[in-house]
């Protein structure tokens, strides 16, 4: 929701909250770092019924504890942590891992580990390592880090489909914007680029079929539309965005929904058929 424009006009945060629940999204995705931030934000949200994800980056176990105070104060769902850290061996991973968990389920905060470029989970090949080391990790799915952190071939191997899928299939929930293998974030509206708006809804499908599998029924799964500003967004000679974001997360919005409420019309008529069976 950050303009980053070169004219230096940024909307309020109670104009953004106001597009966003005009919109029709159900909530929104925010830093719980900040102490005073917070506190704006939560006093904004008072009555705008949007649901909040929150958003971290801790290198310790304790960073983890404050954080989780502050998503407390937003009434967040969960928080995705992108531990701020980059150890070479699985098996220094390993014990800040395992404390996150422990401090997360002592105070009922689910927990999702993004992959992120720079982060712990910054490769696709060793974040895979972690997640068998710690089958409690779950995972939230970017897949334009991966996809431009291993800068897959196109069309996709079956090997590389395959490394993405064991991903989805630990995956808890989402930051959707798409990548190509050279850019972390394209404009999705370009006709040279639906190549990989078409992949990335096909992971998406996958994703939230293997969701489904494994969620149990009242389970809520959140997909943020995660459009960012310059350096993310694509900038043309004067530094502004070569197409509307806004517009262009309304877009993810609309294909996402139609997608998730395709996957629950063809998962009950699975059951369905399954009892006539």
């Amino acid at each position: 929701m950050e303009r980053r424009h070169p004219d230096a006009i940024e909307r309020s945060i109670e104009h953004n909250l106001a597009m966003i629940k005009e919109a029709g999204f159900d909530g929104i995705s925010a830093s719980c770092t900040n102490l005073e931030r917070v506190a704006v934000m939560a006093r904004a949200l008072t009555g705008t019924g949007l649901a909040v994800e929150g958003n971290c980056y801790p290198r310790t176990v304790d960073d983890l504890k404050a954080a989780i105070d502050l998503g407390g104060q937003l009434g967040a769902l969960h928080l995705n942590v992108q531990p701020d850290v980059r150890p070479r061996r699985v098996a220094d991973c390993i014990p800040l891992l395992e404390g996150w968990i422990r401090v997360a389920q002592n105070v009922g905060m689910p927990i999702y580990f993004e992959t992120h470029r720079n982060r712990m989970t910054t490769d696709l090949l060793f974040t895979l390592d972690l997640i068998d080391q710690v089958p409690a990790m779950r995972i939230l799915a970017d897949l334009s880090h991966v996809l431009l952190g291993r800068e897959f071939w196109y069309p996709i191997s079956d090997e590389d489909e395959a490394l993405v899928r064991q991903v989805l299939d630990r995956t808890w929930a989402f930051h959707g914007r798409v990548a190509s293998r050279e850019q972390i974030q394209v404009e999705i509206t370009f006709p040279q680029h639906k190549i990989w708006l078409d992949l990335f809804v096909r992971w998406w499908e996958y994703g939230f079929r293997s969701w489904r599998r494994r969620a149990c029924a009242d389970a809520i799964l959140s997909f943020a539309c995660e459009l960012g500003p310059r350096p993310y967004a694509i900038t043309d000679r004067e530094g502004n965005d070569t197409t509307d974001r806004w517009e262009e997360a309304l877009l993810i919005k609309s294909v996402v929904r139609d997608l998730f409420e395709r996957t629950a019309v063809d998962e009950q008529l699975s059951i369905a058929r399954g009892s006539v069976d």
